[in-house]
This record gives C-alpha cells, structure tokens and sequence, in this order.
C-alpha cells in the first residue's frame, strides 16, 4: 500500500502511467516541452537521467515546491549505440533485425523533483532476444507499430512473449519506470 504524496508525471507514456496505476500511486499526468538533448560526449549511462531532468525542470515551474514531480526516460543501447524510436515501418523492421539473437541493455533513468531538491537514479536490464524471423518482425511491425518505443519493441507486447527469451534485472525497467524502485523512493514524500 502506497502511503506517499501524489505525484506528477513528466511524461505522456501509457506505459508508465499503467505501472503507477497498479503500484497504487495517485499521479497526474503533466507535460511540458523539453529539450531531450544531451552532449556528445556524454556517457551513455548518464543519458536517460540526464533526459529525465529536462523532462522534470519543464513541468516543475508549472507547480509549488512541495509538489512531487516524477520523470523518466528510457533508452536501448547495443554496442555502445543508443537505439531510438524507429522513423517508419523500415527503420523499425532495421532496428529488430539488428536486436535479433542479440542482447542488449536497457537504462531507464528517474529523477525524482521535491521542495527544491532532486533525486536521480538508473536501472539497467539486459534484454536477450532470440533469432527472430523476416516474417516475425514484419508481423511484430505491422501488427504492433512501435513507432513509439525505443529499440522498436515493447516486451509487454506479442514480441516480448515469442521474441525475448530471459531478462536479467528489471521486467518493468524495461517497460519504462522501474517501478518497485520508485515506490521505494516516494513513500517517503
């Protein structure tokens, strides 16, 4: 049972206002136009916080200091790339044939915003996709149309239950907020 404040949500994911609707936090959803840039030279893991800050500094100014603002950002990383949302039906057929009986990571990053101070962390899951067909990830593509998900895939999806054969770390990371890690943190607002 959840006994924090409510939430805001920096962030427009179905994805990630379903996982607080079953953790049992009471959430708004508030968005605001954020840069979602970061420097070249950057590491990779830094990424997702760093994107997740500009998601939260946008809304922030929208509310008091004793409102509790949370923001995430999810990216795919294979070999040392980060993986976006595919432009079109091509770019995400690309992008799973180059995941297909590979294993990559992906990094969520939260930043939590309250009474002026801020709290960031991230999670990585390595997600193992096995050998996928031509004619499983045109039907993957056709089907689901993951123009909106990074890497082209959501594992809560048909290509999540035939495609990805083991997970190490967090299911719901990969989905977008690691949850069970954000209830920790914000029972204490």
């Amino acid at each position: 049972m959840y006994v924090g404040k409510p939430v805001i949500l920096a962030s427009q994911s179905p994805r990630r206002s379903q996982l607080l609707e079953q953790a049992g936090i009471p959430f708004t959803v508030k968005v605001s136009a954020a840069e979602e840039t970061f420097p070249a030279d950057m590491p990779i893991a830094d990424v997702p916080v760093h994107i997740a800050r500009q998601k939260g500094q946008a809304v922030r100014a929208s509310y008091g200091p004793d409102d509790v603002i949370v923001a995430a950002d999810t990216i795919v990383v294979l070999d040392d790339v980060i993986i976006g949302k595919p432009a079109d039906r091509a770019d995400a057929i690309r992008i799973l044939t180059v995941l297909s009986g590979r294993i990559h990571r992906v990094i969520t990053g939260v930043v939590i915003l309250h009474n002026g101070s801020e709290e960031a962390f991230s999670q990585t899951t390595a997600v193992h996709f096995k050998p996928l067909s031509p004619e499983q990830i045109e039907y993957y593509v056709d089907h689901y149309q993951p123009y909106d998900k990074a890497g082209a895939y959501a594992i809560q999806e048909w290509i999540g239950a035939v495609g990805i054969d083991r997970i190490d770390g967090c299911f719901y990371n990969v989905m977008g907020l690691p949850i069970s890690q954000v209830a920790e943190r914000l029972a204490k607002y």
